[in-house]
This record gives C-alpha cells, structure tokens and sequence, in this order.
C-alpha cells in the first residue's frame, strides 16, 4: 500500500479552489495512472474524476464520496509541507479525504470488490457547489456511474482519531452563503446631508438581521445567521456610497430557509425606504441538508462497534454544511465524522489533523464497503 500520509502531504501543499483544482486533478489522475487498469473506468467531469472498479459478482453498485478542493485561507501551521499556494489551504480536510479515497482506488484495483465500487472526486464542495452538477450530469451522460447507495466521512477536529460518530436522519443542516450590496451616494464627510451614508446603512441591516432568528423562527427549530465580513468605505473622510456583507445561514429545515430569506427580503426593502438606497441579495451556494437514510447510518454504527480501534458514536445533529446532502437527497446513504484530534476546528488557519487518522478511515472504509 502507498503510503497515503506522503500523498497527503503532496495534497496539502497545493490547495486550489472550487472548480479550479487543476494540479490536484493533474496529481489524482497521475495516481489512479500507476494501477492495475483491466478493471477499471476512469471518467472526468471539469476538474473532478470518477473511478469506477468493477466487482467480482456484483450485485450492486456502492458509492464513495470525496471532496477535493480548498479555501481562501492563510495558512498559520509551520508545517514543514504547508502551502506552496499563498493565501490558499486545505483548512477543512480535504487533502485527507482525498489521501484516504485514493487509498481506496488502490485497495479495489489490486484486490477487487465483490460489489461494484465507485469513487467519485466531487470538486468545488466549498463553494461554488459541486455535488448537485455532478449529480445531473452522472444521470444525463454517465448513468451507468450512479452508485445505488452512497458513503463519504468529513473529518472532524474534536473527536480522537478512531471515532466514526453519525446519525440517522438529520445530521448537518441546510446552508445559503448570503451576500446583500447596498448602494448610495458618497461625499464628504463634512457635508453628511448631501451624501447617503452606506456605512450607517449597514450597520443598521447587521442589527436588524440578528432579530430574524430570536423573532421569526420557532424557538423549538434552530437557524443561525452570522455575517462574517463587512466592507464599507474608502478612507476615514469620504462617507462611503458603497458596503457590502458576506455571511451565511443555516437551518434545521427547508421551511425555517425559506422564512428566514423571507424576513431577510422584507428587511432590506425597509433599508432602502429608511436610508434612500438601493439593496441587491445575492444568496450564492445553497447546500441541501445531509440527512442519513437510516440503514445506511446504522450499518456505519454497527460496523464500527466491531471494527478493531473504532469507537462507534451516535452524534447529535450539527450546523454545519456539506454539499454531500444533494448525493443522499437523491440515492441512500450516509455521511459520518471521523476523528481528527486537532485542538483548532475546521476552516481553521492553524488546523492540523492527525495524520493516523489517514490509514485508519482508509482501512475502515475499505472494510465496511467491502461487507456490503
């Protein structure tokens, strides 16, 4: 077996971002070159890669799932292999996801599945979105590479290298990035009357989007919108004619989304009558909620209590978002979390899993497709 921790390492210091992950597709198809081919397919969709490892008395088609691509972030590890890429970094996890599905391509080339297996390399998971056109083009021009059921992990930071922690049902939300632009006329900033103050603006629709949640949603839902970055201004004199906020949402349900976009309309048209401005909505990737069919969700639980240096946990349902859900919206299936031992979480700039999680998963893995 190839040594998947080196691979990793390889993958870590080219992180490329959604749809642009060419020397990551480049590295993959290198890879996947090197093994035995006389039962294997190899198909590309933009910069992901789908290999499919014909079983030998199948009598389904089981699926795996790995993201590939990175995020805007400074790395802040001092890894001896961080990112050759400046202001780029695999903070979520994706070079591991990628060095334990490669594994897995070479286990199935070299000792065939009984199960048909395909592994799907889905790029652009963090934005702009990459599972729900990757979905409809398998089913418009490769139909015979949908899996009948399908699997994938995220590593997660907070669990022991070891712990394959799921749920049935519901177990990451539903996520919308949100962009709102406000437009009014800028001036000096000593003749503020002549002028219509886009900051002021802004920080007014801040405040006014925090009332959503603790006002329009049940209590006995969960919803979360946080606005991560304001821009507004030119310099400390000129009133600013321009801001904008980039944030997110997240809900517990596809109604709590809609209600939640319906207050946040309703605001911004408030906005523009109050200050005599103009606001656009932009809500960007939208990801379906990850939601476990149960028999797949158990069977991951269940084959873990026996799965030497496993810890099998049901977990509780989490905020995070995960383009996954738009795979087992459509085929049955199941996502769980697999142990990363990191005191920094994801998206985090110093975030630096523990590398044992990489053969374990691969060898986990390996084994639970290979008992379907």
């Amino acid at each position: 077996m190839t040594n998947l921790i080196e691979i990793r390492r390889d993958l870590h210091q080219i992180p490329e971002v959604g749809f642009k992950e060419f020397k990551t597709q480049a590295y993959l198809l290198n890879f996947i070159e090197q093994l035995p081919q006389e039962h294997m397919q190899v198909v590309t969709w933009k910069t992901g890669i789908v290999v499919a490892i014909a079983g030998t008395n199948p009598m389904k088609q089981i699926g795996w799932r790995t993201d590939m691509d990175a995020l805007p972030v400074f790395e802040d590890t001092a890894l001896d292999f961080q990112s050759q890429h400046t202001g780029f970094m695999h903070a979520c996890g994706h070079d591991c996801h990628m060095a334990i599905a490669l594994g897995l391509v070479e286990s199935f080339a070299k000792n065939r599945p009984t199960q048909n297996v395909v592994i799907y390399f889905q790029p652009a998971e963090e934005g702009p979105g990459g599972a729900e056109p990757m979905l409809e083009w398998l089913r418009l021009e490769q139909p015979q590479l949908v899996a009948d059921e399908i699997y994938a992990l995220h590593i997660a930071p907070e669990y022991p290298v070891g712990t394959v922690a799921t749920k049935s049902g519901l177990l990451f939300a539903n996520t919308s990035e949100l962009f709102i632009d406000l437009k009014g006329v800028g001036g000096h900033a000593a003749f503020p009357h002549k002028t219509r103050d886009m900051t002021v603006a802004a920080a007014n629709l801040i405040m006014q989007l925090q009332t959503i949640i603790s006002r329009n949603v049940n209590p006995m839902d969960s919803a979360v919108i946080t606005i991560g970055k304001m821009t507004s201004g030119t310099v400390q004199n000129v009133i600013a004619e321009n801001a904008r906020l980039e944030g997110t949402i997240r809900t517990l349900n596809a109604d709590a989304m809609a209600e939640v976009k319906h207050r946040i309309e309703a605001i911004c048209t408030g906005i523009e009558v109050a200050f005599e401005c103009s606001v656009m909505i932009d809500y960007g990737s939208m990801y379906y909620e990850v939601n476990n069919e149960e028999r797949c969700a158990n069977a991951l639980l269940e084959f873990a209590r026996d799965f030497v240096g496993a810890t099998s946990y049901e977990c509780p349902a989490a905020m995070t978002g995960e383009d996954f859900g738009y795979f087992i919206k459509e085929i049955p299936g199941a996502m769980f979390w697999a142990g990363a031992n990191c005191e920094f979480g994801l998206h985090h700039a110093k975030l630096a899993p523990d590398e044992a999680l990489i053969p374990f998963n691969q060898k986990f893995v390996e084994a639970f497709l290979r008992s379907l």
